[in-house]
């Protein structure tokens, strides 16, 4: 009589080497895989902040070292301050407006009006973003400087001694440089939200009568508005912080918060002084940004 008996199909209780990798893997504490990135962000980062904040409590005039409010009511009360504090906020808030303006009709006609070349124009605001700040203000400079062409087209043409445009030196010239180079930071979310957009939309608007800009204002900006809280957040944290712009345009009257900072620490060596005013704009942007995440979280970005 033959043997019935199926053939055992029970698979091999042995573990293969990847298989006991992992389990070996999962058998560590998270706090152990958490500890090396807090050690670098903590050695990297906190414990140089922490200086800084030491420092802010610490007046040179008390040589054991000990914290005092005293460089915090000096800078306060000095004039200086505050017309740095007002200059960086509202060429801040200006900058940023300007972004959004531009950056949102620039998005708009580089997703919706088809001309030759416009998908080598989206590609390339992707490689703007990586440019140097300091990049574009020397190119403004070459066009809008006292020797730049713009001078020197208008001085060979009349025979005048100099130019008119002088506007690079001023706040204006801050300002502008800051929404040339900041711009593309708004149009790349927008870029990314529009082409995510329902073009049937769009479509069944047209067909009902709606004009261009009734389909902007109704259909394509609600739609926009995340990403321009996104941008625009970005783009006034940006300028809050930003140094080589206004450096670089020759700007001796405009003086904001990271020039005061430069100024305090380098020029005059008062590293108290310094401090305060870097933990005042540190305070703004992380102020700032955290008021970017309670509204980006309620309106749904």
């Amino acid at each position: 009589m033959a043997d019935t008996t199926a053939p055992s199909t029970t698979a091999p209780t042995s573990t293969t080497p990847g298989r006991r990798k992992a389990v070996s893997l999962t058998r560590t504490p998270t706090w152990a895989w958490a500890l090396p990135p807090v050690l670098v962000l903590a050695l990297g980062f906190l414990y140089p902040l922490a200086l800084v904040v030491r420092q802010s409590f610490t007046p040179e005039s008390l040589e054991d070292g000990g914290a005092s409010l005293t460089p915090y009511t000096e800078v306060f009360a000095s004039t200086v301050f505050r017309e740095a504090l007002t200059t960086t906020v509202w060429l801040a808030v200006g900058a940023t407006v300007g972004c959004l303006v531009l950056g949102f009709v620039l998005a708009l006609v580089i997703a919706f009006v088809p001309f030759p070349g416009g998908k080598a124009v989206a590609r390339f605001i992707d490689v703007f973003l990586s440019f140097p700040s300091f990049l574009i203000t020397l190119a403004l400079l070459f066009i809008y400087g006292s020797v730049g062409m713009a001078n020197g087209a208008w001085t060979g043409v009349t025979g005048a001694a100099e130019g008119p445009f002088h506007f690079l030196t001023t706040p204006w010239g801050v300002l502008l440089a800051e929404i040339t180079y900041f711009t593309p930071f708004v149009m790349r979310p927008l870029l990314a939200a529009f082409s995510q957009l329902d073009t049937a939309q769009l479509e069944v608007a047209s067909s009902l009568g709606a004009g261009p800009v009734r389909i902007v204002r109704q259909v394509i900006l609600p739609e926009a508005l995340p990403a321009l809280a996104a941008g625009g957040s970005l783009v006034l944290v940006l300028c809050l912080n930003e140094f080589g712009i206004v450096l670089f345009t020759g700007a001796k009257g405009v003086t904001t918060l990271p020039m005061l900072v430069y100024s305090k620490a380098i020029l005059e060596s008062d590293y108290p002084a310094a401090c305060v005013v870097a933990v005042v704009n540190i305070v703004l942007s992380v102020g700032l940004y955290s008021l970017y995440r309670v509204v980006s979280r309620r309106a749904g970005a």
